[in-house]
């Protein structure tokens, strides 16, 4: 499916609609009604309003059902020791750090913003076969860490626990990746 400046969008694997803002055949960027930008594939955005002729008619609901399916825990293999002392992919969620100006956002709108971030970071590296991975959420009360928490315990093929505390202190949650071979 094409889409075209303006259209108004929805995402396929996230709680998000849209504006489009720009689009060409492998980038679609919209602009939320927060007024964040963001940029996804095509593939991941459907639009809303679509009359149901427009819908395509090669569409496999068996397809769509199986990759909506929870996927299988993997199996664990040995990890070569060069594997695990590479550098983790570091991410830092305060909020200063992911936009520029942070007045008038609610504290609301803040965390949905940083859990949006650790989320798409998270699949980033998922994707992308990164081992590791650090989110730096600091101290505080404590909300963004259980969030955080909460979100990570949804996947099976990784653990979390603690960053090292000399590097981070003790605002840092280090995520380690199980990868298939």
């Amino acid at each position: 499916m094409e889409f075209k400046r303006g259209d108004k969008i929805a995402a396929l694997d996230d709680d998000l609609e849209g504006i489009v803002v720009k689009a060409d055949k492998t980038s679609v960027t919209i602009e939320t009604p927060d007024g964040f930008e963001m940029d996804f594939s095509p593939s991941e955005l459907v639009k809303i309003e679509t009359p149901f002729e427009e819908l395509p008619v090669d569409m496999d609901l068996d397809r769509v059902l199986e990759e909506k399916q929870i996927p299988r825990k993997p199996k664990s293999r040995r990890i070569k020791p060069k594997e695990r002392n590479a550098p983790p992919m570091e991410v830092d969620l305060h909020i200063e750090k992911l936009v520029n100006n942070f007045r008038g956002m609610s504290n609301f709108d803040i965390l949905n913003l940083q859990m949006e971030t650790a989320k798409r970071q998270l699949e980033f590296a998922m994707r992308k076969r990164i081992q590791k991975i650090v989110f730096i959420h600091g101290v505080g009360e404590g909300i963004l860490k259980a969030e955080l928490d909460y979100l990570l315990g949804n996947y099976d093929n990784l653990k979390f626990y603690e960053a090292d505390f000399q590097k981070y202190g003790q605002g840092a949650t280090e995520v380690y990746f199980f990868q298939n071979s």
